[in-house]
């Protein structure tokens, strides 16, 4: 029997993959990946990620703001209302299953769009107020929840504790979770997936981290066109893609000294789970 996967959390709405997308989704399939979650990080992704879900049968959608893309709003005060608008128009569709991917970020990134960007209080509070309004999206309509943190784990676990509900349990995801116990254990305490992604395969720090993580908790993301796996990312063979799976797959089954066919089995049984698909 063939070994399949889901790839949990991949970009195929970005711009690097409009004249390639076809080719992509079918080379991912013969890879044995087949079904695809698409998060949007802004409004016009999150549309992007819909569309592309409505045409493809094995393809769903997730919408949300990504906190790097709060940064050009936090100065207008009705963008927050008109932004989570937009969604709303879009968490009906059925093939959205998600809301995400949303939360906070505190990294100081030397390559972005937007030429003045810097971490403030203010800009902190902009992500804040988004993220709170997305995890109450999700609670709304009833979607899952993919979480999208980077050095600001008190800041967005005192969020998620305050916004909690017990519909939250296994239908949240720490994506490209960071190797931190707190995480860990708190992903424990809560029934939260944790997302495994290529840089599993950079060196100790994230395989020491995914070895802890109970099987019954993981699921598969490539991130692509991000976080190529190695030997690909020496080779630099980029753009990341679905067809990635297998090795990400592959190195979490050597850490745990598993079957591939296991990683697939469990990790494709709690996808379905996380997104009630």
């Amino acid at each position: 029997m063939k070994t399949t996967f889901i790839d949990t959390h991949c970009h195929l709405n970005f711009k690097r993959f409009h004249k390639t997308r076809g080719a992509v989704i079918q080379e991912a399939h013969n890879k044995g990946v087949g079904i695809f979650i698409v998060p949007g990080t802004d409004v016009i992704s999150s549309q992007k990620a819909v569309e592309i879900a409505a045409a493809h049968e094995y393809i769903f959608a997730a919408v949300g703001i990504h906190p790097h893309h709060t940064y050009t709003t936090q100065h207008v005060p009705c963008s927050i209302q008109n932004d989570l608008m937009e969604l709303e128009k879009l968490l009906v569709h059925p093939k959205v299953v998600a809301v995400g991917e949303v939360g906070l970020d505190a990294h100081a990134y030397e390559e972005t769009k937007y030429e003045d960007y810097k971490i403030s209080d203010e800009f902190i509070k902009a992500q804040k107020d988004y993220f709170i309004a997305q995890v109450r999206l999700a609670q709304k309509y009833k979607k899952a929840l993919i979480i999208h943190n980077r050095e600001t784990k008190k800041e967005l676990l005192a969020i998620l504790s305050a916004q909690w509900s017990t519909e939250m349990a296994y239908h949240t995801v720490f994506h490209c979770c960071e190797p931190d116990d707190e995480l860990l254990e708190y992903a424990k305490a809560h029934n939260i997936y944790i997302g495994v992604d290529g840089d599993v395969t950079y060196g100790e720090e994230k395989a020491a981290f995914a070895k802890k993580i109970p099987l019954e908790m993981l699921v598969l993301e490539t991130d692509a066109p991000f976080l190529l796996p190695e030997p690909l990312r020496a080779q630099k063979l980029y753009p990341n893609t679905p067809a990635n799976i297998p090795l990400i797959a592959q190195c979490v089954a050597d850490i745990k000294r598993i079957s591939i066919e296991e990683v697939a089995m469990a990790t494709t049984s709690n996808a379905k789970r996380l997104f009630s698909l």
